[in-house]
């Protein structure tokens, strides 16, 4: 199963809302939209109590990423324009050389705690 890309998933959780603010109970929802009633109570509750920021996704838990933004743009950019020296592409342990990736230096050799 793949997930929903962001798009489809704010465009789902208007869906609920609409119907729902058009006195469609939440089992007709769920039915008509194929989910889960629990999955509709959830985004009419988050809407009604934040109104149109109750439908955003919420931080995940767990710990925050380490890679930055601009290390992605850069090891993007190095993929697309650059060849590494003495190989045909690059592997992920080139790539995540220290002037590549900063953030991995800082996690050792290979990039594994044990």
């Amino acid at each position: 199963m793949r997930r929903r890309t962001t798009a489809q998933a704010l465009a789902q959780r208007s869906r609920i809302v609409l119907e729902c603010a058009e006195g469609h109970s939440i089992m007709e929802v769920s039915r008509r939209l194929r989910i889960t009633p629990d999955t509709v109570r959830t985004w009419r509750r988050r809407f009604l109590e934040r109104g149109l920021d109750g439908l955003s996704d919420e931080p995940r838990p767990g710990v925050p990423r380490k890679i930055t933004d601009a290390d992605v743009e850069r090891v993007i950019v190095k993929t697309l324009e650059e060849k590494p020296k003495n190989a045909t592409h690059w592997s992920t342990r080139s790539m995540a050389a220290p002037r590549a990736c900063r953030s991995q230096r800082s996690r050792g050799s290979g990039g594994r705690s044990h």
